[in-house]
């Protein structure tokens, strides 16, 4: 499968706003976006005057830079969501909100969804006490997740969860961070949302 191998800093600054995609650097002023706030490239401090058009693919460039997801499959998640009951935006959101991977970083057991995709690929990761490895596993309202590994590797959850506890809006899940698990108490609303995305241009780019 195919997957980006490039800086994720760069994607942050082309966006202009932190993504959350490096770990734990991006809570430290060490953050690429908070040394130089202008989009990479030897243009990157002149004026640029975005079409509609262009405007609408940076939005859809930006949720799939953040949701770390790739071409084919963002389509097909819009796909799904058009065919839902529902404003298709919002369908859409929270279908990459009810990402596995997404579940594990929203808990602050990961300091990116990369790491949180590597996390469940690694099989240390069970959803009503039976064990996934699939980061786009949707949970559901009533799912458990709890995440497991050696005593290194709850020391390092200790730590990120004490890294990202003011980082992170988590209403829809209760977290308990003694066993590292958590209880999705509802599914996610748009509400819950807090990056800002404005997912109606994104509708409009594919309605084209």
């Amino acid at each position: 499968m195919g997957r980006y191998t490039g800086s994720v800093c760069r994607l942050c600054r082309r966006e202009k706003m932190k993504l959350f995609l490096k770990g734990a650097r991006c809570y430290t002023p060490k953050c690429a976006i908070e040394r130089r706030e202008y989009v990479p490239g030897m243009h990157g401090q002149g004026r640029q005057k975005l079409s509609d058009y262009g405007v609408q693919l940076r939005e859809k460039q930006k949720v799939k830079r953040i949701y770390g997801i790739l071409e084919r499959q963002f389509k097909f998640y819009f796909k799904n969501a058009s065919r839902s009951k529902g404003v298709t935006g919002t369908a859409l959101l929270v279908t990459l909100e009810r990402r596995l991977d997404n579940v594990l970083f929203r808990m602050g057991l990961a300091a990116s969804r990369s790491e949180a995709r590597q996390i469940v690929r690694h099989g240390h990761v069970n959803v009503n006490q039976g064990q996934v490895n699939i980061p786009s596993y949707q949970v559901s309202a009533g799912d458990v997740v709890q995440v497991s590994g050696s005593d290194k590797m709850k020391e390092r959850y200790k730590a990120l969860l004490e890294l990202t506890k003011d980082n992170k809006t988590i209403d829809w899940l209760e977290v308990d961070a003694n066993r590292f698990s958590a209880n999705v108490k509802k599914l996610p609303e748009r509400s819950n949302i807090q990056m800002p995305i404005q997912e109606q241009l994104i509708v409009e780019l594919y309605s084209k």
